[in-house]
């Protein structure tokens, strides 16, 4: 069997039976060309079967050649993973090599958070005087207000609120769903937008349902709200490189931090597994320093 053939044979198992998105499975796809290509280059093309764990161990050494970081080394072993469950769920293998195979060492960096303060300066610098002033306020409220990712933003629809129960549906990654609650602040800005603004909007028609729209009635872009991001902190002085993400971070630090429960943010997060959301356990420095001169006995 080909590889060509192997690889139609897997695209179709994510699709189907692992019902995963078309960007998962691009990169399921992608990881597997690389593999594929490294039997054809380093192995003369060895079948499938025939892989080892060496081999794969070569392949992982291989790949670092190429310049690829930890992180991004994890990630396509993940999908060879994947890939060799599903030869053993099709049994055109024997053996699944992969079982064995560590992953590199990862350097969990933790990720830049701002402070209550921060973001109430980057809300205030919103302009409202301008067209799309009370839309940008909407959208840093609702950033932060309920931790989204800016693809589940700018996809959110008219029909995924619940306003009455202060709640929203979130179509997150592999078209999960997941209800998240909607707090005071966050409903009032995007009841402001929806209503006083979006309204004398014209949208086009894939853009009808779309909550938060471009001047031209048309769905925002992820690119787009990374620049109001960071037009924004400039003008407020933050001076932390940031992105939409940052407040997705930022609403899960301040959650923990105020002792929300780990698993209640997993769910409002969207994680698959809790090791994702373990990452906001951490305390900033400044807590540190707090703790350390409020109750190391030598500081009395």
């Amino acid at each position: 069997m080909n590889y060509t053939i192997l690889q139609n044979g897997f695209s179709t198992y994510l699709k189907l039976e692992r019902g995963l998105s078309k960007n998962t499975r691009s990169a399921y796809l992608h990881d597997t060309a690389l593999l594929f290509g490294f039997l054809e280059a380093e192995k003369n093309g060895i079948p499938i079967a025939e892989v080892s764990l060496d081999v794969l161990s070569d392949f992982v050494a291989y790949i670092h050649k190429m310049g690829l970081g930890s992180w991004s080394q994890s990630r396509v072993l993940s999908g060879i993973k994947a890939f060799f469950k599903y030869l053993m769920l099709e049994q055109l293998v024997v053996n699944n090599p992969s079982e064995l195979l560590e992953s590199p060492r990862l350097d969990r960096k933790l990720p830049e958070v701002l402070s209550v303060e921060e973001i109430e300066r980057m809300i205030d610098a919103v302009d409202l005087s301008e067209p799309q002033g009370e839309r940008n306020k909407a959208i840093l409220e609702t950033l932060y207000g309920c931790g989204l990712r800016v693809s589940e933003l700018t996809g959110l629809r008219l029909s995924d609120l619940h306003l009455r129960e202060d709640m929203i549906s979130v179509t997150g990654k592999g078209n999960k769903q997941r209800l998240v609650p909607l707090g005071a602040s966050a409903k009032k800005q995007m009841l402001v937008y929806k209503d006083q603004l979006r309204i004398h909007l014209k949208p086009d028609k894939k853009a009808e349902d779309i909550l938060f729209l471009n001047r031209n009635g048309g769905q925002m872009s992820r690119q787009m709200v990374f620049i109001i991001v960071r037009q924004l902190a400039e003008k407020a002085g933050v001076r932390k490189k940031i992105s939409p993400h940052t407040f997705r971070h930022s609403f899960a630090t301040h959650l923990v931090q105020h002792g929300a429960d780990l698993r209640a943010v997993q769910e409002l997060l969207g994680h698959v597994s809790i090791t994702t959301t373990e990452i906001y356990t951490h305390l900033d420095t400044d807590d540190l320093r707090k703790a350390i001169l409020a109750f190391h006995p030598r500081n009395k």
